[in-house]
């Protein structure tokens, strides 16, 4: 009798000691350290032609990050700008006014949109015709001739939004995207996001598209490298395949570098970004947010 006593109490006091070493190692665990466990970890042998597999790049620790000189929002100066320039339908529209919405949530800083410039602020001497038979307009020159001279003075970053096709120079085909990270502007193209033709059925993976790179290359603006350390919006990207591939969420170590530029409630923003997916029925990446929720709750 005394014997089973002994055991009850051993066991008790055993149970009660593991659960306290559990609750002290939940306690221990952070947001970041939470939202680890769903990084998907990128495999060591990148594919032929990807671009980890054309780049040798170095992993940007968090140390790294905290001792460059980089953009950060500040007093007066902290409204993400979009500028459109194009003549844009009225699904082109929507699609402007969602990434605003996004990039607002992703971000968590006021997000304005510009009024539309007109194509015609293109000259001749900056524009071609691909191969493939449409016209392109050279990036930098979106950058330095347009954007930099336009840049509100309360704006921390400015990115442009094309319906032109762009290229960043005559050996290159295309590019998606292009920034000046010291000035804090950069520019993205539409139109191969929806192969030159966005509609309803194409809308959500055209949509999607733009707000990986819009809030890709803002990130760069930020000073956040191209990721190695997961599946990640950070992901460096050659093809649409490959941005097709890469998640629009941050992997828990891009997040801990946005979040220590700019002050935000990380559980609030996973709340935010959860709701915004939920209603734009972008399901893998609600499924993402929702996985992650369950973690930090």
């Amino acid at each position: 009798m005394n014997q089973g006593k002994y055991n009850f109490t051993f066991l008790f006091f055993y149970v009660t000691i593991i659960t306290l070493l559990f609750s002290c190692q939940k306690q221990k665990n952070n947001y970041y350290e939470s939202i680890a466990f769903n990084d998907i970890k990128l495999s060591s042998s990148p594919k032929p032609g990807s671009w980890r597999y054309n780049h040798d790049e170095h992993f940007q620790t968090f140390e790294d990050f905290q001792k460059l000189k980089k953009i950060k929002p500040q007093p007066g100066k902290k409204i993400i700008y979009l500028q459109p320039i194009g003549t844009f339908d009225e699904l082109q529209k929507k699609e402007i006014i969602l990434t605003k919405e996004y990039l607002k949530t992703y971000y968590q800083l006021e997000t304005k949109i510009l009024l539309a410039l007109p194509n015609t602020i293109f000259p001749e001497n900056v524009r071609r015709i691909s191969k493939e038979g449409n016209e392109q307009i050279l990036a930098e020159y979106v950058l330095d001739s347009i954007l930099i001279k336009r840049k509100p003075k309360d704006a921390v970053v400015l990115m442009g939004i094309t319906e032109k096709d762009l290229f960043p120079r005559p050996e290159w085909n295309y590019v998606f995207g292009l920034a000046s990270y010291e000035k804090g502007v950069g520019v993205t193209s539409m139109y191969r996001f929806a192969s030159g033709h966005l509609s309803d059925s194409n809308f959500n993976e055209s949509f999607l598209r733009l707000i990986k790179i819009s809030s890709h290359e803002i990130g760069h603006m930020f000073g956040i490298s191209h990721c190695l350390n997961a599946n990640c919006v950070m992901n460096g990207t050659n093809t649409l395949t490959e941005t097709d591939y890469h998640l629009a969420r941050a992997c828990s170590l891009c997040q801990r570098k946005l979040n220590s530029s700019i002050h935000y409630d990380p559980k609030k923003r996973l709340r935010e970004l959860k709701n915004f997916f939920e209603k734009q029925h972008l399901n893998t990446e609600l499924s993402l947010s929702q996985q992650d929720l369950n973690l930090v709750q």
